[in-house]
């Protein structure tokens, strides 16, 4: 959608204000106006009105006295698994409605610290679970490109607020494409980082050892900005990475060498859309005309990757959300006449039905007689999935394959077929298999004027390479 903004992106923003051409209250009245006037699309599920305007002032002020930290103003949506203390937290879930956090997630507290503006919370799958963003609690979010069709998910509501210019920034969570495969519906930019990277302290978890945090945004400096303020090593987050953090967004326009980008022959099936891959195919050309080098790769333990991601995150999702149970915190049925009456009842009236059947999977691959069969193999095949990687990137600096196998599909079309939505995350799942980085792109549209998305991976903590490629096509290559 195009902007009416009279920035592209947060430098220019802060010049404008740095100048008094413009007023940051103006500009968070503006997103708050936007915001109610486009609520068909469902994206939002709170917003903080007086206290981002409150904020708006006040940073205005140590932006024009040049004491503002590096995010100051830009206007940030969060998805609504991350916690911010006081706001109510619901992870899109009946479960969780009316629960407020006594803390807030690090990676939040670092852009508040940075004077970025919180404005809201946004609509996701209820606990991340889901490619389409229908399983909220509160109703799906519709695509703002075509309100008839998905925005993606889980993360659907971060990339509808950058895509339908409602923040200037969003905040998502990738689990196994659920920041990438929205963008991509979305035509919005998608960062996953290296596993690690960012702190998770503060995420209500769905499966630990995949989730990241990662931004939406609706250019590269952006993007990159926010990666280089959440990043870093968190004490309350034992898997929290102690690599340094590059200055992302001060190196993105550095000259770039000639890269070696690899193509896997196994993300270019019969699944793949024809549009999709003439787009990829204008995409190779282009690069090679610019002096980078395309050579094909294989990652012959794809086919397994999206078994080897369910088996693996539902059992975790089994375990992560036994918690909620009805006893401390969140919904609890009233229908129950003893505490296992309430233990069941609880979960079954607040769970909904995805929910309810990862949790019944990932049970029952932990389960005696099973946990080998299911969960021990899919570990085994998870580090080959990784040797893969290792070994492509042994070879090539980037892999580039499609974000998703499609474009947007329409609300309902896969909601009675779970297997069949759960193959929209099939060139997704193997990055967060294997810890590593991933970025998606706008890549024009097809026929139908949807957007349609590629996919940039990079060996693990390489952001700052995926960036400045990214930087490259984003700038360069004409759609």
């Amino acid at each position: 959608m195009t902007s009416l903004l009279p920035y592209s992106n947060h430098q220019q923003k802060l010049s404008l204000v740095k100048s008094g051409t413009l007023s940051l209250k103006d500009n968070v009245r503006y997103f708050l106006d936007r915001i109610t006037k486009e609520r068909e699309l469902n994206c939002y599920l709170s917003t903080f009105d007086e206290e981002a305007l409150e904020r708006a002032s006040s940073i205005q002020k140590k932006i024009i006295e040049g004491k503002a930290g590096k995010a100051a103003g830009m206007v940030i949506a969060v998805k609504d698994v991350l916690s911010i203390q006081g706001k109510e937290m619901t992870a899109s879930s009946k479960i969780l409605k009316g629960f407020v956090p006594l803390y807030t997630a690090t990676a939040i507290q670092r852009l508040i610290d940075e004077d970025a503006i919180i404005i809201g919370k946004t609509n996701c799958d209820e606990f991340a679970m889901g490619s389409s963003n229908e399983n909220s609690a509160f109703g799906p979010v519709l695509n703002p490109i075509d309100k008839t069709r998905v925005p993606g998910g889980s993360s659907g509501g971060s990339a509808v607020a950058v895509a339908a210019g409602l923040c200037d920034v969003a905040i998502g969570t990738d689990t196994g494409g659920s920041i990438r495969q929205p963008a991509a519906f979305c035509g919005v930019i998608g960062l996953k980082p290296t596993y690690s990277r960012v702190s998770r302290y503060g995420l209500s978890a769905f499966a630990s050892s995949f989730d990241t945090i990662g931004p939406f945004a609706s250019n590269v400096y952006d993007a990159a900005l926010v990666m280089e303020i959440i990043s870093g090593h968190d004490s309350s987050d034992a898997t929290s990475s102690t690599a340094d953090v590059p200055e992302f967004s001060a190196n993105l326009s550095t000259q770039h060498s000639p890269l070696k980008i690899g193509i896997p022959k196994e993300y270019f099936n019969e699944a793949l859309n024809s549009e999709i891959r003439n787009k990829v195919s204008e995409l190779v050309t282009f690069l090679k005309r610019n002096g980078h080098t395309v050579v094909d790769i294989e990652l012959p333990m794809t086919e397994y990757a999206i078994s080897v991601y369910y088996v693996l995150t539902t059992a975790e999702a089994s375990s992560n959300l036994a918690r909620y149970d009805g006893a401390r915190y969140g919904f609890r049925s009233e229908s129950a006449s003893s505490l296992t009456d309430m233990y069941i009842n609880s979960r079954s009236e607040g769970f909904g039905d995805e929910v309810k059947r990862r949790i019944v999977l990932g049970t029952y691959v932990l389960s005696s007689g099973y946990y080998d069969a299911y969960y021990t193999k899919a570990q085994k095949i998870r580090r080959l999935i990784k040797n893969d990687f290792e070994n492509a990137f042994a070879k090539v600096d980037l892999v580039m394959t499609p974000t998703t196998p499609t474009t947007a599909f329409r609300l309902g079309e896969k909601s009675s077929n779970p297997l069949e939505m759960y193959l929209s995350d099939i060139y997704t799942t193997g990055a967060n298999l294997a810890g590593i980085p991933g970025i998606s792109l706008p890549l024009g549209t097809d026929s139908a004027d949807l957007p349609v998305g590629i996919q940039f991976l990079a060996d693990q903590f390489c952001e700052e390479n995926l960036l400045k490629f990214s930087n490259f096509v984003v700038q360069n290559f004409n759609q």
